[in-house]
């Protein structure tokens, strides 16, 4: 089995428009594929499916790809099968999921992404690609049937990891205190992957790529950081 992702912490940085800061990345990693197939069951803040493959298409034509969204056919898993480039977007990772589930594409995309085509995740697209959807930030909207996905890399992913800011006033829980507690009842580790970086993944190796290192928490050791470029065992 192969395979061939751009795990993302975000589609945006700030500053910058949609999937900007990684176009050029994008550029090389889907060299062969003319068409690429979008999943934007995740909808942020709503957005129609429609509305959702407009904006990506619009950042991808800087690189002259296709966008097809996964909605617009009546058969999804074929649509799967036949692809040669697959993205799943950001929004809400309990919709994604759930969606995910209930329509079988899981299992489907989970084997299409061991032949080694090009996937790129961003954000709940990013969270889809650990063991479980556990370690996302958010709201749990919809009740998905199980929160196991897609286990293409041996941890869970935190999207968008914040560290603590010294001197703040806010009473409410940290990312680390919130991984702190996943890790009282699981026993996985977490990358807490920083806006601006993402996970690059060929077949058995993942390296960290981008502008910042990355967070590691493992069950009952003192987290530590990683920096940009290294090779990822976990």
């Amino acid at each position: 089995m192969s395979k061939n992702l751009i795990i993302a912490s975000t589609s945006t940085v700030h500053g910058s428009g949609y999937l900007d800061y990684l176009l050029p990345i994008l550029e090389k990693h889907f060299i062969d594929t003319k068409e690429i197939l979008f999943i934007p069951y995740a909808r942020p803040g709503g957005i129609s499916h429609d509305n959702y493959t407009m904006l990506v298409q619009k950042a991808f034509s800087k690189i002259n790809k296709t966008i097809i969204g996964l909605h617009t056919y009546e058969n999804p898993l074929e649509a799967i099968e036949k692809s040669t480039g697959i993205f799943t977007g950001g929004g809400n990772t309990f919709v994604l999921v759930k969606t995910l589930h209930i329509t079988q594409v899981m299992p489907a995309l989970r084997d299409k992404l061991h032949t080694g085509i090009p996937y790129l995740g961003t954000s709940a697209g990013s969270n889809i690609c650990g063991l479980t959807m556990q370690t996302t930030n958010d709201m749990p909207i919809t009740y998905p049937p199980s929160f196991k996905t897609l286990g293409l890399v041996p941890f869970n992913i935190n999207p968008h990891y914040l560290d603590p800011i010294e001197g703040s006033t806010h009473m409410g829980e940290t990312r680390e205190t919130r991984i702190k507690e996943f890790h009282t009842h699981n026993n996985i580790p977490v990358i807490g992957l920083r806006e601006g970086s993402w996970l690059e993944v060929k077949d058995a190796i993942i390296k960290l790529k981008g502008a910042h290192s990355a967070r590691i928490f493992e069950k009952e050791e003192v987290p530590y950081e990683i920096e940009t470029e290294s090779t990822i065992h976990l």
